[in-house]
């Protein structure tokens, strides 16, 4: 009997205290935010996402947050704004449910610092994805970034001391607010006529009895009984509640006017904080104005947004307000001269007498190219290089390094062509210009470490803080790219800091090396992009190339309809050779949502983006190329290599697309194209090369080499930022037996 006495008191005891807890403040908090105003949650979810390589995995978000570089050094400095910005978000997080859950939590009007013990009650959220952060940037950071345990612990360090700096200047702020607010409730208080007038009523209001709690963590961590205030007139607890709600909106404020001053300074290397600090206050703004929204809005928020939205689109459409990205050099002025484009017009750029003039002045290049070559019939190599960020940008510079050096500096002697997509043009341009300038100072070693480590530098960083702070916040700053002005947004961004990894030599525009090419001192390259309004290809190129606008067996035929476009016979009356060679590069590599479209002076508008929708690994042109100048290249070549450089093997086995769920049977049809995008190009692009070497013969040779990782999960990622250890398997990707194989190749063809 005792014993089972004992048990039922323990068994009460236990049912009491778990449903203490229960109903304790932090659990009936955290419960409430999933039931009231889930949009907050959003930010939460993005950020768990992310860091738990989830969300936009593929652009490299999550490295962004687990090695974040100020002045391109990952460090405790670099860490503590990173910090500084996560102690930003969650005291946006804290203000704004403060406000909009206060009439539920009427008690703490009655205790002193009511926010501060708010804040100590709905810290469960944020201490969870702290406890969930850490955890994953320091296995992020000793596998990925090969840094040792003491490396990682500084990083956690640096986080954590920003994290408590903002909390301990927001607290001391508050607790001086706190101390105005008792100045002037007191007189209130202190007047017993005017309160018990005013806000005592002597009996219990039930208007607003809010959460059921019991206990709630005091300011000593400790936890303590609920005042009963529900003989509180209601007036009075909004009193208080509203004079720390002004004092909250102040201090958000501060989060859009950080925003608006690293946007308007953001040339400044001082003020590139890392991305992720960028991201972190741009959800502490977005979560204030969210919040801002349901607390004035209450029900009508979702339709005064939607709005919002149709206004911003009917002042877009009327040009009033201009978000779009523009190519720098090109003239968006001379409205009235602009080309139109349409069936008609684009066939007038190739007509068959133009075609001709054209392939007469290509025959020319091709003869300069000749005199510059040892023998009667040398070898000439088409350089094509794949798509892939900086992935393919790295494996592309180191591979060129180790073949050019192989070969004692005679690959790009012997190339008369490069072309691409995206990253692998970034580096083939890169390599061309570093060999445009040994050609002036002999004593440059294209072959030094120092260029492919460049090429490999993060550029994703500056994209996402120029996206966020620039691009949303910031007042439209503008800058001269020869004689026209243009907006700075993060397309501008990423050519600055693409110029400065590279050393500052990509400054010219595309003009400035015609003479050369023409000449054949240096290869030509012709920079694609795919115009969105119908996939054509859209070609930038020194010289006059009607040719490449349709197949070689169209071009005596005028009525034939074009599926590419020479950009500078089409823009003739906009300075078109006037653009940037970082400007042809970024519209070579306009990766979707990274970097924005860059919309022509066309009529009707056309926008441009990333190559790769088109041709990811550049043999489209090449092989339209040759086909056009097939009878010279038999007749004058014993040998035309298409050396192809790729970020992906040319079998297509890897990454199978699955389906895993019911709901991916929904997605299927969709998802399977983007998945299979490449492979299908692969497929299209094999059977092409296999007609042309049908014709040529064994005088046509692809040699390809192809980024292998050393394990499917090492693997980099397609973006533009490379963790350490993706650095080094891409550049020991070189060495695995098939491009070796492929080197020998290569070596017994040129020796």
């Amino acid at each position: 009997m005792h014993v089972y006495v004992v048990i039922l008191r323990t068994t009460i005891f236990m049912k009491q205290r778990l449903k203490d807890i229960y109903y304790s403040f932090p659990i009936q908090l955290f419960i409430l935010h999933f039931r009231k105003f889930q949009m907050l949650l959003l930010f939460w979810y993005l950020l768990v996402s992310t860091v738990n390589s989830g969300f936009m995995k593929s652009y490299g978000a999550d490295g962004l947050f687990f090695s974040p570089e100020y002045s391109g050094n990952v460090n405790a400095l670099s860490a503590a704004i990173v910090g500084i910005a996560l102690g930003v978000f969650i005291m946006s997080w804290n203000i704004t449910t403060f406000i909009l859950h206060s009439k539920r939590c009427r008690f703490l009007a009655t205790t002193t610092q009511p926010f501060l013990k708010y804040c100590i009650n709905n810290a469960l959220l944020p201490l969870i994805f702290l406890v969930f952060y850490f955890s994953k940037l320091y296995v992020f950071d000793r596998q990925k970034e090969l840094m040792n345990t003491w490396e990682v612990l500084v990083v956690i360090a640096g986080i954590l001391a920003g994290f408590i700096l903002i909390l301990a200047i927001s607290f001391a702020y508050f607790f001086g607010a706190e101390k105005a607010i008792q100045r002037t409730i007191a007189p209130i208080v202190d007047s017993a006529q005017h309160f018990n007038y005013n806000y005592y009523t002597g009996h219990e209001e039930r208007k607003n009895p809010g959460l059921k709690v019991s206990y709630y963590l005091g300011s000593g961590f400790r936890f303590r009984k609920i005042r009963n205030v529900s003989h509180y007139n209601e007036l009075f607890l909004d009193t208080v509640f509203k004079r720390h709600h002004f004092s909250s909106i102040i201090s958000i404020s501060l989060a859009f006017i950080f925003l608006i001053v690293i946007g308007f300074y953001m040339d400044s290397p001082f003020f590139q904080v890392p991305a992720a600090a960028s991201i972190l206050i741009f959800f502490a703004a977005m979560t204030a104005v969210i919040g801002a929204l349901s607390y004035f809005l209450q029900s009508w928020s979702l339709p005064v947004f939607i709005l919002f939205i149709l206004l911003i689109d009917v002042l877009y459409q009327n040009e009033i307000i201009d978000t779009r990205n523009k190519a720098y050099g090109l003239n968006y002025i001379n409205k009235a001269e602009r080309p139109a484009y349409d069936k008609t017009s684009l066939q007038q750029l190739c007509l068959p007498a133009k075609i001709a003039a054209d392939k007469a002045n290509m025959l020319q290049v091709l003869e300069n190219w000749k005199k510059n070559q040892p023998g009667e019939k040398p070898v000439m190599i088409f350089i094509n290089v794949s798509g892939g960020g900086l992935r393919s940008g790295t494996f592309v510079m180191n591979t060129l390094q180790k073949i050019d050096s192989s070969l004692q500096g005679q690959l790009l002697p012997h190339t008369l062509l490069i072309s691409g997509a995206s990253g692998g043009m970034l580096a083939a341009t890169y390599y061309r210009e570093l060999y445009r300038l040994q050609q002036r100072n002999k004593t440059l070693n294209l072959y030094s470490e120092v260029y492919s480590d460049n090429i490999a530098k993060d550029l994703l960083n500056p994209l996402f803080s120029s996206m966020v702070s620039r691009d949303i916040f910031a007042p439209a700053q503008k800058f001269t790219a020869g004689k026209y002005k243009y907006v700075k947004d993060r397309g501008y961004a990423f050519e600055q800091k693409l110029n400065s990894n590279s050393g500052g030599i990509l400054t010219d525009q595309v003009k400035d090396y015609s003479a050369e090419e023409r000449a054949a001192k240096i290869p030509m390259v012709i920079f694609n992009s795919t115009i969105t309004r119908d996939g054509r290809r859209m070609m930038i190129s020194t010289q006059p190339i009607s040719f490449m606008m349709k197949p070689v067996l169209y071009e005596n035929d005028a009525t034939a309809s074009p599926d590419g476009v020479d950009f500078a016979a089409m823009f003739a009356k906009q300075d078109p050779l006037h653009i940037r060679v970082l400007t042809a590069l970024r519209m070579n590599a306009t990766f979707p949502y990274i970097l924005p479209n860059v919309w022509l002076p066309s009529n009707p508008i056309i926008d441009v983006m990333d190559a790769g929708l088109r041709d990811n690994f550049g043999q489209e042109t090449t092989l339209r190329f040759i086909a056009n100048f097939k009878d010279w290249l038999k007749a004058n070549t014993s040998k035309v290599i298409i050396l192809q450089m790729r970020d992906r093997m040319q079998d297509n086995w890897q990454q199978p697309f699955e389906t895993g769920s019911v709901t991916d049977i929904m997605t299927n049809p969709g998802t399977m194209l983007q998945h299979n995008w490449y492979k299908l190009q692969d497929y299209a692009e094999t059977d092409q090369y296999s007609y042309l070497e049908a014709d040529m013969g064994e005088q046509l040779e692809r040699i390809s080499f192809m980024y292998l990782p050393a394990t499917e999960e090492k693997g980099a990622a397609l973006n533009f930022h490379l963790t350490a250890a993706e650095k080094k398997d891409v550049k020991e990707s070189f060495n695995n037996s098939y491009n070796q194989g492929a080197l020998k190749r290569i070596q017994q063809l040129l020796k």
